[in-house]
């Protein structure tokens, strides 16, 4: 029997995604999310409308989207109550967040230059994703409550380097679904996927047929 909840969060899981972007000085910082889905080569970010990544993005349009593995996860959860905003914004100091300039060090991740964009990437993630915004989306605005609290970035994105152990053998341009192994976030935990569990029918479709137009030059505009 089903029975009708109200639960505070809807985070029935999706992967941890680490946002690098760039201060107004010019410094680098890290945030790690879960509010994100991908759609071709277009992706969509909720955020906290007052913490600092989607005032970075805002600012200078571009960002990095570094998906962690599953053993990355102690790494990860360094960057948990760190934020980059000073001072500390009292919803989040009532949370226990304190301010840290350098997050990537927090963490333990090692920096490493982007090609197409200034904020730089996540070594250690075995997927890296420049992108630049599209377009912002204010969300709730019609909840007096709400007003300004929440907001969705959507991002297209323009280089992706992946780790040549993550790709199908003979196939320079494919994830193996079965080598790639995500940290995923559910309800606020970490976990990671297990074995496949079925065969897939859309997976008969070839995935070249998903492409809108053929790359050019490895880049899409």
């Amino acid at each position: 029997m089903h029975k009708t909840v109200e639960p505070a969060i809807l985070y029935f899981g999706t992967p941890v995604v680490l946002v690098s972007s760039e201060n107004e000085n010019g410094s680098a910082n890290l945030a790690p999310m879960s509010s994100a889905w991908w759609l071709g080569w277009n992706c969509m970010l909720g955020f906290g409308a007052r913490s600092k990544t989607p005032q970075n993005i805002l600012r200078t349009g571009e960002c990095v989207l570094n998906l962690p593995a599953a053993g990355d996860v102690a790494n990860v959860n360094r960057l948990a109550l760190l934020t980059g905003s000073d001072p500390v914004p009292p919803h989040k100091q009532v949370m226990g967040y304190r301010f840290e300039a350098d997050k990537f060090g927090a963490a333990g991740f090692t920096e490493v230059p982007s090609v197409t964009i200034r904020p730089p990437r996540v070594a250690e993630s075995p997927v890296q994703m420049e992108a630049v915004l599209t377009a912002s989306h204010r969300l709730r605005e019609n909840d007096p409550e709400a007003r300004g609290t929440l907001i969705a970035l959507e991002v297209k994105i323009r280089k992706v380097h992946v780790l040549e152990s993550l790709l199908l053998q003979g196939r320079e341009d494919r994830i193996d679904p079965d080598a790639w192994r995500p940290l995923i976030m559910s309800f606020c935990q970490f976990y990671g996927l297990g074995p496949r569990l079925h065969h897939s029918i859309l997976a008969e479709i070839p995935e070249s047929l998903y492409r809108r137009q053929p790359l050019a030059a490895g880049s899409r505009t």
